[in-house]
C-alpha cells in the first residue's frame, strides 16, 4: 500500500487543502494528524464552496475515510457547524 503525505513548508496558505482535495479523489483515507480550528482551507466542488477548519479535505469523497488524528485539537462547536452544512 502506498501513501502520499502533504506537508507545508512555509506555515501558511500554500494550497495544501486544494492538493489534498484533488488527491483524495483516488484515496481510501484522508488523515489530518495535527492542528485545530485555525485558519482553514477552502474546497470548491460540485456540492458548493466549503471553508474547512478541522475536517480533512478528503471528507467530500464518499469512498475516502476522513480521520481526525490524535494530535488534533478539537473544537466541538465549529466542528458541528461545518458538519451540518
Amino acid at each position: 500500500m502506498s501513501s502520499i503525505v502533504v506537508v507545508g513548508a512555509n506555515w501558511g496558505d500554500e494550497g495544501k487543502g486544494r492538493i489534498v482535495d484533488y488527491l483524495a479523489g483516488g484515496a481510501s483515507a484522508s488523515i489530518r494528524f495535527q492542528g485545530g480550528n485555525n485558519a482553514g482551507h477552502t474546497v470548491v466542488n460540485d456540492f458548493g464552496t466549503f471553508k474547512l477548519h478541522q475536517l480533512p479535505s478528503g471528507v467530500f469523497n464518499p469512498d475516502c475515510i476522513a480521520v481526525l488524528g490524535p494530535g488534533m485539537v478539537i473544537s466541538p462547536a465549529p466542528l458541528l457547524k461545518i458538519s451540518r452544512s
